[in-house]
């Protein structure tokens, strides 16, 4: 079932259910492995995945089609995840980025989802020292393979502050791997 098709059934009340379970079908995994690579934490990824989901659900039929389906979701997923870290730095009085980052860091390798070999964790770990937009930026670009374009319309940011963004993240990266064992 196309976008457009998923709306236009999720407008009538009859199939409302029906057209947000193909929603759910088509978009449910991207938008899990969107937020988990930003959170790092499976359960605090499943109760996010569920609590966009209730916020698309409730905000679709306002859904005014100016930007493609995708990128809207991903544009609610990336707000839920700042906000949830936001609150969770508060929370734990983590300062923003050594402390976050240590934090994440530790979640992410007492974790019995993760099942990397050690490249990936290695590069989980890097991506752990990014600012949290340039995180949001490398893995929309390089894990979700989306187009600038794309991510410009779902984070509400210029083609080229994006590029500068992924650019430096990379060159962040590359520093991390040439500075650890």
């Amino acid at each position: 079932m196309t976008d457009a098709e998923i709306i236009e059934k999720f407008a009538d009340e009859q199939s409302r259910h029906t057209a947000f379970n193909e929603l759910l079908k088509k978009y449910q995994q991207k938008i899990y492995w969107h937020v988990r690579r930003f959170v790092v934490n499976h359960d605090d990824a499943d109760d996010l995945v569920q609590d966009i989901f209730v916020k698309v659900w409730r905000n679709l039929a306002n859904f005014r089609a100016d930007a493609q389906l995708y990128t809207w979701l991903y544009r609610i997923a990336s707000n839920e995840c700042i906000t949830f870290l936001n609150k969770k730095k508060q929370q734990q009085n983590i300062s923003l980025n050594d402390e976050s980052s240590a934090y994440l860091a530790e979640n992410l390798t007492a974790s019995n989802y993760f099942n990397g070999n050690q490249a990936q964790l290695k590069l989980q770990q890097a991506l752990l020292t990014l600012p949290d937009k340039q995180r949001l930026v490398f893995n929309m670009k390089y894990f979700d393979d989306m187009k600038y374009e794309e991510i410009s319309e779902a984070l509400g940011t210029s083609v080229g502050a994006l590029k500068a963004s992924y650019h430096l993240a990379v060159k962040k990266i590359e520093h991390f791997f040439k500075n650890t064992d």
